[in-house]
């Protein structure tokens, strides 16, 4: 027979071990380039710096968006638990694996989206509060259930929910939705093609194998590279606009054009010569590009 001290710490493990397949379920990165992004539009939207008071608001909207992100990807998670198993990028997930009961994922997605939703609700303002949730409904049931296994413009329309962060900590900050936010909007939304498709560019057989119509894969491999170029071109003059229309400096207009020929130059040299390597440096370039970008309106923000 086992000794209690055995026993008490096989429980912990498999407690430890539960918990991080809870955590798993959240996407952890993706919530926190989210929250990153709606922190930015927090920031932006306060003239100066932000007081005692407009830091703890910012923080306790940052964790409601939280809450609701991460319910929307666990949400996800167990949608596509069938597709994540076929495929090697998301075979680990716990859904996929079993290691979650369908119950328990549906209960962790709603009650993690119920926290949420209270928080913003009650200690941030109902206008924030309907675009997180209208968020949460269009990527975890519109993109993920409807668009993406019917159309390989699942990426762009499905975009929209993805460049929701800077609206939502706009108006968590205003109550309302500015111009400049939806510029935000706007240069995320260009962002999101060349980034994911860059990304199934060197997976495209995991996509063929799940059955789902992504771009390479109904178009082929050449037809999505020039489309990885075109909207790094027009991304590139988008994140221009915040400079134009006088939301920032030239310390945020030096970044913008660095960054963008930069990830042109990815785009172009994809387009001229394929390799699987090429397209995984694109797709790690178009993180840094966004989180950089992003940075920079930050401390220009401050610098102004």
């Amino acid at each position: 027979m086992r000794s209690a001290d055995a026993a008490a710490s096989e429980g912990a493990a498999t407690l430890s071990s539960r918990w991080a397949q809870y955590h798993a379920l959240t996407k952890p990165r993706v919530v926190q380039l989210i929250v990153f992004c709606a922190l930015i539009g927090m920031v932006l939207a306060t003239p100066g710096v932000p007081t005692l008071a407009q830091l703890g608001h910012m923080a306790v909207a940052c964790a409601g968006i939280w809450l609701v992100a991460a319910a929307a990807a666990a949400f996800n998670c167990l949608v596509e638990r069938s597709i994540d198993a076929r495929m090697k990028r998301t075979a680990w997930r716990p859904t996929a694996r079993g290691e979650l009961t369908h119950r328990q994922a549906l209960l962790f997605s709603a009650l993690l989206c119920a926290a949420g939703a209270s928080i913003l609700l009650l200690a941030v303002n109902a206008l924030t509060l309907w675009l997180t949730l209208g968020t949460f409904i269009g990527y975890a049931v519109v993109y993920t259930l409807v668009l993406k296994p019917l159309t390989p413009q699942n990426i762009v329309i499905g975009g929209a929910s993805g460049a929701m962060p800077p609206v939502l900590g706009w108006a968590a900050m205003t109550g309302q939705v500015g111009h400049e936010a939806l510029l935000l909007f706007l240069i995320i939304f260009l962002w999101t093609p060349p980034h994911f498709w860059a990304l199934a560019l060197y997976r495209v057989e995991d996509y063929r194998r799940a059955g789902l119509p992504m771009l390479p894969v109904t178009h082929g491999n050449a037809f999505t590279r020039l489309q990885v170029f075109l909207y790094t071109v027009v991304l590139l003059a988008a994140t221009l606009l915040p400079y134009v229309v006088g939301m920032c400096g030239l310390l945020y207009l030096l970044a913008a054009v660095v960054l963008g020929l930069g990830f042109c130059g990815y785009g172009w040299a994809l387009l001229r010569s394929y390799s699987d390597a090429l397209a995984r440096k694109t797709f790690r370039f178009s993180l840094i590009h966004l989180s950089l970008l992003f940075a920079a309106l930050l401390v220009d923000h401050y610098l102004a």
